[in-house]
């Protein structure tokens, strides 16, 4: 009887298959978009070369070649290929996989046990590979749309090579078009702007494209189809957009660095690219205040007013009006002037203060209240600044075992020029007074 779990046995008679299925490279040199970890001096073609396959983690999106490239790996190592998934999969399962892998090796076969959403395992099972992978039981190749970083276990992302695959570009969905093409034995029924949409419509996914051309295909059309025609009669795919998941790191970063950057087309791109995936413009509107706050801060005083009256205008409006107002606040930000001088002075200020958190006011700037405390001397030589000449006496506020720190040290761009003449002022007046 042939192994429940082994995918290498001999095929049964099958009906007609998915455009999909039919392309599926036969070999590694096949497989499209991923020259760079399969090349010979990629990581992949190394590990190949010198006969020295170890386990892997494929993180990619979707599309891209995980399965058939684990596949392709057992047939190039003669290893027998078993493919699970971890949301099906469950502890007894596993222990099944796991035993026919032991008579397997017992055997002299050795096996390449493919995991699909290998993320999707809680730690201990993931914990639960280690034995076999450490014995030689299994050689694991998992694959994962997620950060292996921060889905995986140490202990597990120890033991395997994280391979990146990337997503296909217009010009390996082009090829990988051309390719169904000849299989199909015909061109598709596209003008070349509607094929370009077509291309754009799957969004680096190469498993999308051929289901998107296997329908197109199937349709009866007199003249090839326009973009507007083609748009009709096909849905665009959903842009990749997990609102818990890497991605939204991915572009809240985006977002951020291109306001930081002051470059306005690319900052309201990414806002737009996080509006359309389903974010939900209140995290928004808290993000960009805090890019107001941390990276303009007092260059632009006016800036963080304005992100703060975009919020509350967009909380008055709702959707789709109020993401305007959100969205100019994204631009101004992007032109005002930039200054982290009071964040990094901040730091340092925080940092101090926990070095130092048992140190006393010096006595001067101490209340006295009682008689007792004025006799301690509490107050005791304090200079009413609203006295002093020019409004400014230069004494110590520091604790007096303290020597005093310059911490904010403001840029010459924008308002902060005014607040660097003023710093100089009160130092110079400073260094008079106590002289």
């Amino acid at each position: 009887m042939a192994d429940l779990f082994d995918q290498t046995a001999s095929p049964q008679a099958e009906g007609p298959r998915p455009l999909a299925d039919r392309l599926r490279p036969r070999k590694l040199s096949e497989v499209i978009g991923q020259g760079k970890v399969l090349a010979s001096e990629g990581p992949l073609g190394a590990m190949l070369g010198a006969n020295s396959l170890s386990s892997l983690i494929l993180w990619g999106p979707p599309g891209v070649g995980k399965t058939t490239i684990a596949r392709l790996l057992a047939d190039e190592t003669d290893l027998a290929f078993v493919q699970i998934s971890a949301i099906f999969t469950g502890v007894s399962e596993l222990r099944k996989v796991f035993e026919a892998a032991r008579l397997r090796r017992q055997n002299g076969k050795g096996t390449l046990l493919f995991v699909d959403e290998v993320h999707r395992f809680n730690k201990a099972q993931q914990d639960g590979f280690l034995p076999y992978m450490e014995d030689g039981t299994i050689l694991l190749v998992g694959a994962t749309t997620e950060n292996p970083s921060f889905e995986l276990n140490a202990a597990l992302l120890s033991r395997a090579q994280v391979i990146v695959l990337e997503r296909l570009s217009l010009v390996d969905l082009e090829h990988l078009a051309q390719r169904a093409e000849k299989d199909l034995g015909r061109a598709l029924p596209l003008k070349g702007e509607a094929r370009d949409a077509m291309l754009e419509m799957a969004d680096g996914d190469g498993r999308a494209l051929l289901n998107l051309i296997e329908q197109v295909a199937a349709w009866k059309v007199e003249a090839h189809l326009t973009r507007d025609q083609l748009s009709q009669r096909l849905m665009r795919r959903a842009a990749k957009y997990d609102k818990s998941g890497e991605e939204h790191y991915n572009l809240i970063s985006a977002l951020h660095k291109s306001v930081r950057g002051s470059d306005p087309d690319a900052a309201l791109y990414w806002f737009a690219r996080m509006l359309e995936g389903g974010e939900d413009p209140r995290f928004l509107a808290r993000r960009i205040t805090r890019m107001a706050v941390e990276d303009i801060g007092l260059a632009d005083p006016q800036a963080q007013q304005i992100c703060l009256e975009g919020w509350q205008t967009y909380e008055r409006l709702g959707s789709p009006e109020g993401e305007l107002a959100l969205a100019q606040a994204v631009v101004y930000l992007a032109l005002a002037p930039k200054s982290n001088g009071v964040y990094l002075a901040y730091k340092a200020a925080r940092a101090a203060a926990k070095q130092t958190g048992s140190e006393p006011p010096p006595k001067h700037i101490l209340n006295a209240p009682t008689k007792m405390m004025k006799e301690i001397g509490y107050g005791e030589g304090y200079a009413y600044d609203h006295d002093a000449e020019g409004g400014f006496s230069g004494q110590n506020y520091f604790p007096e075992s303290m020597k005093r720190p310059v911490w904010y040290a403001p840029p010459e761009r924008g308002f902060e020029r005014e607040l660097k003449k003023r710093i100089e002022y009160f130092a110079k007046l400073r260094a008079k007074r106590q002289g």
